[in-house]
């Protein structure tokens, strides 16, 4: 480097140590990407720029990689450490020559590779975004997409430094460029070229297509045949005139569609970091990488979230917008589009559903096709397909029917391949919690309006940390491809079809999709400490058990991964049950032996919440530590085969992921880690509890126990009337639970949740434990019982058999 360029660069790195700051993505590259620190690294980025370079520089000196501007010392030669495949943008010259140095040391780096066969330099390709807004679909615009020209560059610092990026992206190993590719200048070439072609979809990925204007946007769709022929039957079988019910159209579109506006994400951006800040002591983010990797190839993405809270709209966009991806296009309930929160929602990307499209054939069109229109045009569309929120913590069966409009929108031939992509959003505070509980109980819902939202607003405080987890992508074309191989052949670009196939597919893909989001489980100190309390009786341990209980939780855990995807908090027991207590949720007792940790009676029904959210986790060694705590001696066959037996009920409840295969294998390796950490002994094929882990034993079993307490419940309504019709099972199911949780104090509100138990007579009957008319198959149904009791306190038996026939004494 010459002293000028040398002496430009210090005075020019003045003012933008003042003007600039910017975050990096990911956050942590070294151990996010891998980038291996002993092998030499090159800076690749899209433009000729002192700018980007010295703001490259900022970053990678915060993240501790190699500084760009320190010469790269190789083969007794000293050479620069970045390359600019771009000359740039002049203001008088509209060429974008590749620079010849930059061919120069791409060719020098090739030709040493060539040279020393030992060496293999990591090409990192980097580029520095200023600005994300993408314009609008008739005036895109040039700063996210192309160089920009000096007076551009100063007016774009001024502005927007302080809201800038460096992408930095995988690294590419040049020797096995070399190697494959060989080392002349023409391959030199082709890296450039290949690079610039990265950049471009990158930046694409952070900014998106252009925005659609509101209006011209409305007469396409008018315009569109399947809606046009829609406004003339409705005019025509109403005998109303097709201006009328044009207009009626146009209104459902106002009240729909999105009015996204870049400069509102942006200012939101500010407001949101203090937010987050204010209420949570940090954001936890897994697996974004994936996602960004999507976007950059050019995917469709379909967000599809759990839904805890209203919270969650807001954090996923966040969290999306911080990770140098474009919040999506949200489908939020109508009932959110009130004053002044339904214009801000708008313009942050919601767009408006109301809660049936039932009998209202011209709303179901129009909002098909504003649908189609999204993803025509490539904005990525994030939607719950819970329906609502959750109230007890678990997973919701999935509703449909979006869904369903996506795959329609593919049947109308779209060019891109459509992914979904699964987030497990979990919180160790969820405001509405409380509120959860009352409704369970039989309060009633309470509109959304202004006044909760202040409500909301004057209750900040620190809620501990939050944590939203990508999980493994679903690629919807490669799902129809495995299921329905002729399904292009229902394509129609014209009108939306509904082949035979759709409803059997969907509800299959919405299973997998709500799998992949539990695979997406985050454990922390919260949900593991409202794990073991609730486990215990009097929902009350010494500091040093629930220690002890967290840190079996963790090591099965950390030892036998539930799944790739899941996390585990990475802090020890100690400091996890710190944290949890700092959340004052806990009443915490002191005596002369140490502190006592337990839960009200209040707090104890809505620690449920938060046990729920990983209750699946910890099902199936939880399931191995009951039949042990029940029988001191089990066969490995015997306890195979009872979790084989109940393994299907749980996963429909639970949206576990296992087949047959993989079961066995995760059980024999639970058994293993139980044997590790002394919970159980094994001598051949025999397993023993171990007395003197017994407690541990009992409080990791009863983690599922009141799960199988339901099953117990509907099981013997069977085995004492197998004819018994499936809405009387229910309804008896239901009232039996309530008398039981009153019996034994279970604090759980959905432990007589009406749709847990239409979930399990669905299982049943899918199993062939049930007939066509939901009767039951007496000699199944007895062998399931069995199992079950096998599982449940002889106390909750008796009380089962109590309830049953406490109706015929009556009688009599």
């Amino acid at each position: 480097m010459s002293a000028c360029q040398s002496m430009y660069q210090k005075i020019l790195n003045l003012p933008l140590s003042a003007l600039v700051k910017t975050i990096s993505i990911p956050s942590d590259p070294i151990n996010q990407l891998g980038i291996d620190l002993n092998r030499p690294v090159v800076y690749v980025l899209p433009f000729h720029s002192h700018t980007d370079l010295l703001t490259l520089r900022s970053s990678c000196l915060q993240q501790g990689l190699p500084d760009p501007l320190e010469p790269l010392e190789l083969g007794g030669k000293s050479l620069q450490r970045y390359v600019f495949v771009s000359q740039g943008k002049r203001m008088f010259d509209s060429s974008d020559p590749v620079p010849e140095e930059s061919i120069a040391l791409f060719t020098e780096l090739l030709e040493l590779h060539k040279r020393d066969s030992e060496l293999d330099i990591q090409l990192i390709p980097v580029s520095v975004v200023w600005n994300r807004n993408p314009g609008n679909e008739n005036r895109p615009a040039a700063a996210p997409l192309k160089a920009m020209n000096g007076i551009q560059k100063c007016y774009t610092i001024l502005t927007l430094g302080r809201d800038s990026m460096v992408r930095f992206s995988n690294a590419v190993s040049l020797r096995f460029m070399a190697d494959k590719h060989g080392t002349d200048t023409s391959i030199a070439n082709k890296l450039a070229r290949v690079a610039k072609i990265h950049f471009s979809r990158q930046k694409m990925a952070a900014s998106g297509p252009g925005l659609p204007n509101r209006q011209a946007l409305f007469k396409r769709l008018l315009a569109s045949k399947a809606i046009d022929k829609v406004v003339q039957e409705e005019a025509e079988s109403r005998d109303v005139a097709v201006e009328k019910v044009r207009k009626e159209a146009i209104d459902m579109m106002e009240e729909i569609a999105a009015d996204f506006s870049p400069s509102m994400i942006r200012y939101a951006d500010n407001l949101l970091t203090w937010l987050w800040n204010k209420l949570y002591q940090g954001i936890t983010i897994n697996n974004a990488e994936r996602v960004r990797k999507l976007a950059q190839d050019g995917h469709e993405i379909v967000y599809v979230p759990c839904h805890r809270s209203h919270m969650d709209y807001v954090l996923l966009s966040y969290t999306l917008y911080k990770e140098g991806l474009v919040p999506p296009h949200i489908a939020a309930g109508v009932n959110l589009n009130f004053f002044p929160a339904g214009p801000i929602f708008r313009r942050g990307g919601a767009f408006f559903l109301r809660r049936t499209f039932k009998g209202d054939r011209l709303y179901s069109t129009v909002f098909r096709e504003y649908l189609a229109e999204l993803f025509s045009k490539g904005y990525s569309v994030e939607y719950f397909s819970e329906g609502g929120r959750s109230r007890t913590g678990r997973l919701l069966p999935a509703k449909t029917g979006m869904l369903a409009m996506t795959i329609q929108a593919m049947l109308r031939g779209l060019k891109r391949p459509v992914t979904l992509v699964p987030v497990y959003i979990g919180y160790e505070h969820v405001m509405e919690v409380s509120t959860y509980a009352k409704e369970l109980q039989g309060k009633r819902k309470q509109k959304e309006n202004f006044g909760q939202v202040l409500g909301i607003v004057r209750k900040l405080r620190n809620y501990g940390k939050g944590y939203v987890n990508f999980g493994e992508p679903i690629q919807v074309n490669q799902f129809l491809n495995d299921k329905v191989p002729s399904w292009h052949d229902a394509i129609n670009p014209i009108e939306p079809q509904r082949p035979q196939w759709l409803n059997p597919v969907v509800n299959e893909l919405a299973d997998r999709m709500m799998t992949k989001i539990n695979d997406a489980a985050a454990a922390n100190a919260l949900t593991l400490c409202a794990t073991a309390l609730l486990s215990s009786r009097q929902r009350a341990l010494s500091r040093e058990a629930l220690e002890e209980q967290l840190t079996i939780y963790l090591d099965l855990l950390r030892q036998v991964p539930y799944s790739s995807t899941s996390t585990v908090p990475e802090e020890s027991a100690e400091e996890l049950v710190e944290h949890a207590v700092s959340l004052n949720k806990f009443v915490v007792e002191k005596d002369s032996l140490g502190d006592v940790i337990s839960l009200d009676r209040q707090q104890a029904i809505l620690m449920t919440y938060y046990r729920n959210n990983i209750v699946h986790l910890l099902a199936i060694p939880s399931l191995i530590a009951q039949m042990l705590v029940f029988k001191p001696s089990v066969s490995r066959d015997d306890l195979h085969a009872s979790i084989r037996q109940l393994y299907p009920l749980l996963k429909a409840e639970l949206f576990m992921s296992f087949d047959d295969e993989s079961l066995t294998q995760y059980v024999d390796t639970m058994i293993e880690e139980m044997s590790r950490q002394q919970l159980i002994t094994v001598e051949g094929d025999m397993l023993h509890r171990k007395s003197a882990k017994l407690n541990q034993l009992q409080l990791l079993g009863r983690t599922i126990a009141e799960t199988l307490q339901r099953f117990a419940i509907t099981l013997t309504l069977f085995s004492h009337e197998a004819d018994m019709s499936k809405d009387d099972l229910e309804m008896q199911s239901q009232m039996m639970a309530q008398r039981l949780s009153r019996l034994h104090g279970i604090n759980a509100p959905e432990f007589f949740d009406k749709g847990v138990f239409a979930t399990l007579m669905a299982t049943l009957r899918e199993q062939g434990y049930l007939n066509d008319d939901c009767h039951a198959l007496t000699g199944r149904v007895e062998s399931l019982r069995e199992n079950v009791f096998g599982l449940i306190s002889p106390e909750v038996q008796l009380t089962i058999q109590a309830i049953l026939d406490r109706p015929s004494e009556d009688a009599s």
